[in-house]
């Protein structure tokens, strides 16, 4: 264990899971790393839950940099222990507290969720919970397999937690690069200028005397299944490299094109993974996580370099990654969440942004978060940040949902994540819409033509020209007696 705690003082803070948790107390706001979902305490919290289970009162204010796994949100959820949820999660129980109103979720861009710590926006941090692999001689914190705004967690809490995971390997230091921007007025512009740039340090730097506990644990990251590809994706996969190497055909992007980014998931994997057989070589990824895809393009020797906050590996290709981690190590940055959805940086470099939406209007609104409006799925995570500073926004969604009986492709979302100023191609199974330049009329004519399923293509021509002829504005045509039917007959009786 010297390796991994470094300080003998240090050592001597080594304590129970069950201890260490007896630190957080009713009220506090804690601050954990963990980013979709890996490098994510979990002895902790689940000690923290096993209270509340048995009858103690006590509830938390819970900050992380994205989603985590069960270990956190789940027992924190079911145990009743989180009452307020910021700002993105994937997990079914906190999903189900949020949605009957146990927990106030408020949904944030995530580049935004450092900076609004720093602030004093949430209020005081009272303790930060972190994983590592190590902790140095002089206290700074080695993160694990991801950073999200640990960083910032770290730095603005009263006192600091760390379980040292022993399931993480200790090769993964030296692949962090920690930066942490000024407030303003005394911001500086971030020195990035390409995606290899290192302007950090490997460590989260952390006053040695803030630390009041440092749990051993081996639990291990529970990383998401990734779906496998089917003719859909492949479909999808296929238009979009037509649509980018039509993009190099016409000037528009170099050979190796810009730096991507692509959403967390299995359809923005499977999508990712279709360059693969592409003829595009020597690609770099500017992005938050990277996923299965990413791994499997340094394999093919597509991906020359790969920035991220996170590595989020499926769990059946978790033991060949590390395995052969040496092959990749030099070909990874993880950095904060504040670096890595920064929209200044994501402007420089000219990144391409290609994220899923739940459902998207024919003129061009995505609704990425809510099903039917009210019901919050994970939340905007950071496709925002890049969706609006991105050279090319790129939004994915098959084209029907439930097995086809519903139209992806929509009159108008029943929520806005991202708006049609945001949007500059949409990509079904069916084809690519390429809205840049159009007004919304053209749009919605090039989205229902290429974009919606076959099944529902007339419907949505057919509100399309009906609104045109009967609304008295023709810049955004609506026919909304149509789209709140139901409501209008409520107000008329």
């Amino acid at each position: 264990m010297n390796k991994r705690i470094r300080n003998e003082m240090l050592r001597e803070k080594v304590m129970t899971a069950e201890s260490a948790s007896q630190i957080i107390k009713d009220g506090m706001t804690v601050a954990a790393s963990g980013f979709t979902p890996a490098g994510y305490p979990k002895a902790v919290p689940i000690e923290l839950a096993k209270r509340a289970e048995k009858g103690e009162k006590i509830g938390i204010t819970l900050i992380t940099g994205a989603s985590v796994g069960d270990e956190l949100d789940g027992v924190l959820a079911r145990s009743g222990v989180v009452k307020r949820r910021f700002p993105y999660q994937t997990n079914k129980d906190m999903r189900n507290s949020i949605n009957d109103g146990t927990v106030k979720f408020s949904d944030i861009h995530l580049s935004h969720v450092p900076q609004w710590i720093k602030y004093g926006f949430f209020g005081k941090i009272d303790v930060a919970l972190v994983e590592a692999v190590a902790i140095n001689e002089d206290g700074s914190i080695v993160p694990s397999t991801s950073v999200g705004c640990s960083n910032v967690a770290v730095e603005e809490a009263d006192k600091v937690i760390v379980e040292i995971n022993t399931s993480q390997p200790l090769e993964l230091e030296g692949i962090h690069d920690i930066y942490n921007p000024k407030n303003p007025p005394n911001r500086k512009p971030i020195p990035i200028e390409k995606v290899n740039d290192r302007i950090g340090t490997t460590y989260i730097p952390c006053d040695m005397n803030k630390i009041a506990a440092i749990v051993i644990t081996d639990i291990k990251d529970k990383t998401r299944e990734v779906s496998p590809i089917d003719e859909i994706s492949e479909k999808m996969g296929s238009n979009l490299i037509g649509f980018l190497k039509n993009e190099v055909k016409s000037g528009r992007l170099p050979k190796n094109l810009l730096p991507l980014q692509s959403g967390v998931g299995s359809v923005a994997n499977a999508v990712l993974s279709e360059l693969k057989t592409s003829d595009f070589n020597n690609l770099v990824i500017y992005s938050e996580v990277l996923q299965d895809s990413v791994i499997d393009l340094m394999d093919a020797g597509k991906v020359d370099f790969a920035s991220a906050t996170s590595l989020t590996i499926s769990p059946q290709r978790l033991e060949h990654f590390y395995k052969n981690f040496d092959k990749y190590k030099n070909k990874i940055i993880l950095r904060p969440e504040e670096i890595s959805n920064n929209p200044e940086i994501i402007r420089r470099l000219g990144v391409i942004a290609m994220n899923t939406a739940i459902e998207v209007d024919i003129y061009g609104n995505i609704n990425s978060t809510n099903v039917l409006g009210s019901r919050m799925m994970n939340g905007i995570g950071g496709s925002g940040d890049f969706a609006r500073n991105a050279y090319l926004t790129i939004f994915m969604t098959q084209s029907t949902a439930k097995k086809g009986t519903i139209s992806s492709i929509v009159p108008f979302v029943s929520h806005v994540d991202h708006t049609e100023h945001d949007t500059h191609v949409i990509v079904t199974e069916q084809g690519v819409a390429d809205l840049r330049g159009l007004s919304p009329c053209e749009r919605a004519v090039e989205i229902i033509n290429n974009c919606a399923h076959p099944d529902y293509k007339q419907k949505l021509m057919e509100y399309y020209k009906d609104s045109l002829r009967t609304c008295k504005y023709k810049y955004t045509p609506h026919d909304f007696k149509v789209l709140y039917k139901k409501e209008v007959e409520k107000i008329a009786k």
